[in-house]
């Protein structure tokens, strides 16, 4: 008979896992859950162990092994390994010595004064080298099994007893440690960050927890990882030869206009740049007139395109200005003849113009329809991020997720609908201070 055990997160996926390994023959003999062990064990689920039985058609007659098996089996090291999804073998060599600690194991696990059972007595003759076959009775090899397990868990707790006296200081460190570690992780679901990249942060922090260290350190751990992951954010950046010409893309509603106008005032008003505007949004109401009117309040140049070819022509006439900002028409992420028309816009620069893409969207949006807008647009634009409204929501975790997401850079983030005011680079310390639950 031979003897497995399977874990698997559902008690069917353990005994699927026991039927593939085993076969459909397989006998479940019990079925208990194993809670998980460590500092994180809050965090993680409880999983199901099934302890499998198959009998082996003549497993009661003789083994021969060829004379080459034979001595390949000889030369094996006398030790025995267990793996919880293995079958117990036994090497040849180890016979001896497996005979005493059966012996030793039994009189512990028999009742006093009785025998040990005979399925556990050491065999002769022709069935030297193996066990007898186990009774029917799987309760009781169950029974004797778990009474085993008490005792090396006994053997373990003795000797660690010893380790935990004086250590009460420490112990009290770990365990505020892993409170704070818990608050943390709760205040990140709490800002929406995705389960997935808590999860991430958190096993990070089981490596520094685990060796007791204090409050302080492991804020300032979790705070220098956020940062690591927000990455540096990217402004416009300005090519050698004028001009650069950046392209503001995404959804409607979220702001582009605006965004553009103080992304223009910015660079006109406070560091002296040539800026010019282009728009190609014809589709929304008004919105060449926003856009006109915040271009005569800058004092700059204003043109409307309907094709890539007067993108490319209006560029070309434009070529003593710093910087071209595209307005396009916000659509939804749904429809194809529109995402068309900005993909032909993109591509119709000429090969030695500086372009740029940034995808606006509002930190409103659901996370879901964040997603699906990223995959959209990243099939026709290598994009920067810009995200708006942070001003109408009090929780940040979608900046995260998108920027770990879809990879792409960040770049700015607007505040309100204040120009030029309400809008600065990216500031990624002041993001992660939000999210750990600061001001």
């Amino acid at each position: 008979m031979t003897i497995n055990k399977f874990q698997g997160k559902t008690e069917s996926e353990a005994i699927e896992k026991a039927k593939k390994e085993m076969g459909q023959d397989v006998v479940i003999m019990s079925v208990k859950t194993v809670k998980p062990k460590g500092v994180f064990r809050a965090f993680k689920g409880i999983v199901y162990e099934v302890t499998a039985a198959l009998e082996e058609n003549g497993s009661d007659k003789v083994n021969m092994a060829p004379p080459q098996e034979a001595a390949a089996q000889a030369r094996k090291p006398e030790s025995i390994n267990l793996a919880a999804d293995e079958a117990i073998r036994i090497p040849m060599g180890a016979q001896s010595r497996m005979n005493e600690t059966a012996g030793r194991v039994m009189q512990q696990l028999q009742p006093q004064g009785g025998e040990a059972p005979e399925y556990a007595k050491p065999q002769s003759g022709a069935h030297a080298g193996t066990f007898a076959h186990a009774p029917a009775n799987t309760a009781a090899i169950e029974e004797r099994l778990d009474s085993l397990q008490s005792l090396l868990e006994d053997r373990i707790s003795a000797e660690k007893k010893n380790q935990e006296e004086g250590m009460g200081a420490a112990n009290d460190q770990a365990q505020e440690g892993f409170s704070f570690v818990k608050m943390l992780y709760q205040t990140l679901l709490d800002n929406e960050v995705d389960e997935k990249y808590a999860n991430q942060i958190l096993d990070e922090l089981e490596k520094i927890t685990n060796k007791g260290s204090n409050i302080d350190y492991i804020l300032s751990h979790i705070y220098q990882k956020l940062v690591l992951k927000f990455g540096q954010p990217k402004p416009i950046e300005f090519a050698n030869a004028r001009p650069t010409v950046a392209f503001f893309i995404g959804p409607t509603g979220v702001g582009k206009t605006t965004t553009i106008a103080k992304v223009a005032s910015r660079y006109k008003v406070d560091e002296g740049k040539k800026v010019a505007f282009l728009t190609a949004d014809t589709y929304r109401i008004a919105a060449t007139e926003q856009l006109r009117t915040y271009a005569n309040i800058l004092d700059m140049p204003l043109t409307i395109v309907y094709s890539a070819e007067e993108v490319r022509d209006a560029v070309n006439s434009l070529s003593e200005y710093d910087l071209i900002l595209v307005d396009t028409a916000g659509f939804s992420h749904k429809n194809v003849a529109q995402c068309e028309d900005v993909k032909q816009l993109i591509g119709g620069l000429s090969a030695d113009s500086k372009a740029e893409v940034y995808l606006v969207l509002s930190a409103t949006t659901k996370y879901r329809d964040l997603q699906e807008m990223c995959d959209i647009y990243q099939t026709f634009a290598d994009y920067k991020l810009i995200f708006t409204k942070l001003d109408e929501t009090s929780c940040y975790g979608n900046l995260l997720n998108i920027h770990l997401y879809s990879g792409a850079d960040l770049s700015y983030a607007t505040y309100g609908q204040n120009v030029p005011d309400d809008i600065e680079v990216f500031d990624t310390q002041k993001i992660v201070k939000k999210l750990l639950g600061g001001d």
